[in-house]
């Protein structure tokens, strides 16, 4: 028992480390920060961002398909109990524009791409979509973390947010960090919506690459 709360409490401090680093920069220089969080579990991420929004008198807007209303306290914050992707219910005004959206619910690369299209227009030129969970390689066999399906699931949704760049590379700019679990910072740099998602074309696996590596040896 003792054993498993402190991993819990290192994994909580690992990933609020990984916040600050990516978030913070962002957060401390907006005024009236307005927030979307996909996720909320523990709530360390929702007190995370209540601590921007109480200093800046920004709002928070919570989403989990279990009842996480007792993880925080503010009035800033409010907490909505449904699956993240129920639009007409966490959306009553459609011209809402977020400064920031975190996605860190159902992590599914299929699931991924459809919250990032549904919501992108409530996003502001210039805001930032973040997406926890994109790096498999702590997850992989025989690594310190293996685990199948965060394995597969980081590893397909990390190629999934590829995709969708592929086709809008004048709509976003992507950048990752593999830090622990990973995360995704998508940035908005064009009013325009987002184009559907193309495939990336790999040839990894082509006759052509196959001989390469023949060659190579």
């Amino acid at each position: 028992m003792f054993i498993a709360m402190r991993v819990l409490m290192t994994n909580k401090v690992d990933y609020l480390s990984k916040l600050k680093n990516n978030i913070s920069p962002i957060l401390k220089n907006i005024s009236k920060p307005n927030i979307l969080e996909l996720g909320v579990r523990y709530g360390v991420s929702t007190n995370f961002f209540l601590e921007y929004c109480d200093q800046n008198d920004g709002k928070l807007l919570s989403v989990d398909i279990d009842d996480c209303s007792n993880v925080a306290s503010s009035k800033n914050w409010k907490f909505i109990h449904c699956r993240d992707d129920d639009y007409e219910k966490i959306i009553q005004d459609k011209n809402v524009k977020f400064d920031l959206i975190y996605i860190d619910s159902f992590h599914n690369a299929k699931h991924v791409s459809k919250i990032i299209y549904l919501y992108f227009n409530n996003l502001k030129k210039n805001g930032f979509i973040f997406v926890d969970d994109i790096s498999w390689i702590l997850y992989s066999k025989n690594n310190v973390r293996d685990n199948f399906n965060s394995e597969i699931n980081n590893y397909e949704t990390f190629f999934e947010i590829l995709n969708i760049l592929n086709s809008n590379n004048n709509n976003i700019s992507v950048n990752f960090d593999f830090t622990l679990s990973g995360l995704c910072k998508i940035k908005k740099i064009s009013d325009s919506g987002l184009n559907k998602k193309r495939k990336i074309k790999l040839r990894n696996f082509s006759i052509k690459n196959f001989l390469r590596n023949i060659l190579m040896k």
